[in-house]
């Protein structure tokens, strides 16, 4: 495994997860509040990898890369998926959940949860998705703002410029830090 990949989701939710912990401790909230925040954020963090896995199966299924994963697929073999998976990704640039119209719902979605009900799990859930994605995009805007914008708006005839790319993550960025404060408050 590539524990590049997995530190550099974990360590945001973690942060997050520590963060938060040091708010509910104070107002002493429920240990089972807990229990669901470590879920949410650990389940979020790596769900959305879950379209390399269609890619291979719906999107392209005809590559060599593809015929791997599915032998791996049915025989059950995660780790080798998981390995494909990061070692692959960067090819990947026509996902379903790693592209900006799917951003603008899950925010919406968010929203939604987050202001109508007290669900801890599913806010964790869809915080860590939100986590996830915004990482996934920074660091292609530090490395590659080419390739960012590639998957981003993948299958849009019309791309947003690459300089206006770093507005676009800012937005999000405060979006996520909003949902974020209504989590923070959800168990208050």
């Amino acid at each position: 495994m590539n524990s590049s990949e997995i530190k550099k989701h974990l360590l945001p939710v973690l942060i997050v997860f520590v963060l938060i912990s040091v708010i509910w401790i104070i107002n002493q909230v429920p240990f089972l509040s807990f229990v669901q925040l470590a879920l949410g954020l650990l389940i979020g963090a790596f769900f959305l990898d879950i379209d390399h896995i269609i890619y291979w199966l719906y999107i392209n299924p005809n590559t060599e890369e593809s015929r791997l994963a599915q032998i791996a697929l049915k025989k059950r073999d995660f780790d080798s998926i998981i390995k494909l998976i990061w070692s692959t990704q960067r090819d990947h640039i026509n996902l379903i959940f790693h592209h900006f119209f799917f951003q603008v719902v899950l925010v919406l979605i968010s929203v939604f949860v987050f202001t109508s009900t007290s669900n801890t799990l599913a806010m964790a859930f869809l915080i860590s998705l939100n986590i996830h994605l915004l990482v996934d995009q920074y660091e292609d805007y530090q490395q590659n703002p080419t390739h960012l914008q590639q998957w981003l708006f993948a299958r849009e005839s019309k791309q947003l410029p690459i300089t206006y790319l770093g507005h676009y993550l800012g937005v999000f960025v405060i979006l996520t830090l909003l949902l974020l404060l209504l989590l923070i408050n959800s168990a208050l």
